[in-house]
């Protein structure tokens, strides 16, 4: 029977499997698409283990909630491709299902992932679906929050997945706000529920690095603090820098017509002069302003809420405008593949390849 295009496209999708896969198990099985199916498994079986050292940095994530638990899970693929196969969006949300009855906790770093693969017999099921899609598969974290309320959000198809859990209230109203503050979380990434949640070393190294950064940047310092730089740095000047200065020096574009010798001498100065120059009133205020800043879409509730008709109220005042004795208790915001090493791919080299192969 001859093997159409057309076929292979149907086979892909059912499978995940690779293209000349679906080929060779069409051609094996004369076009017989059930049987090319379990051709797939059973040839894939035996190649499930080889596969370990591949990059599985793309995939989903999936959630699963019973009204005060939620649980989100990330699982991850090889290929973009086999992301969006209905097969292995099942098989994510199978996992995510068994994390939620499943009664541990997990965390960000994969913490409980071995006992959760143990206590539900997911091996053999991650070998099956590995050995059916033909990519490797990586179960690679999952996390539940437990609440009075709890919400749930899937972003872009499952490249993001974010629980929220609230105490002290759980009717409609309170359930609608949570799953705007889900939204929020997917959209704005806080790191922090609020401020409170900071440790004092964490926030003693917000501090330090902002105030360095401050430092390295003298253009944007207070004017008497920068006057006195100037005053102490210009005769180290190059002489088109001397030129440059005299003739700007009244205008706010200065740095403009500076060399960058000139400013990096601005901020050797600034940073000789850390001490005396933090202990400035107008200084520590510039520094204060913008740890403010940063606290503010960091923490989640100092971020504006996203859906604010006036552009400026805060995630926590929308909470207070629904209910009062709602307190948000824990997030968890995960994105598929943060912090992974992923592999470039170009198509049209990968099926020459295969072509040629």
């Amino acid at each position: 029977m001859a093997i159409t295009a057309a076929m292979v496209k149907e086979l892909r999708e059912m499978t995940g499997a690779g293209m000349m896969e679906c080929k060779k198990a069409l051609t094996e099985t004369d076009g017989n698409m059930d049987a090319a199916v379990d051709f797939l498994k059973k040839s894939g079986a035996a190649k499930a283990e080889k596969k370990a050292s591949r990059i599985a940095a793309e995939g989903i994530a999936r959630t699963a909630t019973n009204g005060t638990d939620a649980v989100v899970v990330e699982v991850n693929s090889e290929t973009d491709f086999v992301a969006k196969n209905e097969l292995f969006q099942n098989f994510v949300q199978d996992i995510a299902d068994k994390a939620l009855a499943s009664g541990l906790t997990g965390g960000k770093n994969g913490e409980d992932v071995e006992a959760l693969v143990e206590k539900a017999a997911l091996k053999d099921i991650i070998v099956e679906k590995t050995a059916t899609i033909g990519e490797k598969l990586s179960f690679r974290r999952f996390q539940k929050v437990s609440g009075e309320c709890v919400a749930s959000y899937i972003h872009a198809g499952g490249k993001i997945g974010v629980l929220v859990a609230a105490n002290g209230a759980n009717d409609d109203a309170c359930k609608e706000a949570l799953a705007n503050v889900a939204m929020q979380i997917a959209a704005m990434s806080p790191q922090y529920i609020s401020r409170n949640d900071i440790s004092a070393d964490e926030l003693a190294k917000i501090k330090d690095i902002t105030l360095e950064s401050a430092l390295h940047d003298p253009a944007s310092l207070p004017k008497p603090i920068l006057n006195d730089l100037f005053a102490k740095g210009v005769e180290a000047f190059s002489d088109e820098d001397k030129k440059a200065y005299e003739e700007q020096k009244s205008n706010k574009f200065l740095f403009n017509f500076l060399s960058e010798g000139a400013k990096n001498i601005l901020v050797e100065l600034a940073l000789s002069d850390k001490e005396n120059i933090s202990g400035n009133k107008i200084f520590a205020g510039l520094v204060e302003g913008r740890i403010s800043k940063q606290l503010r879409e960091i923490c989640l509730m100092d971020q504006t809420y996203v859906k604010a008709e006036d552009g400026k109220q805060s995630v926590a005042d929308y909470i207070k405008s629904v209910n009062k004795a709602l307190v948000i208790a824990a997030m968890v915001r995960f994105e598929v593949g943060e912090g992974m090493e992923k592999k470039t791919e170009n198509f049209a080299e990968e099926v020459a390849k295969q072509m040629n192969a």
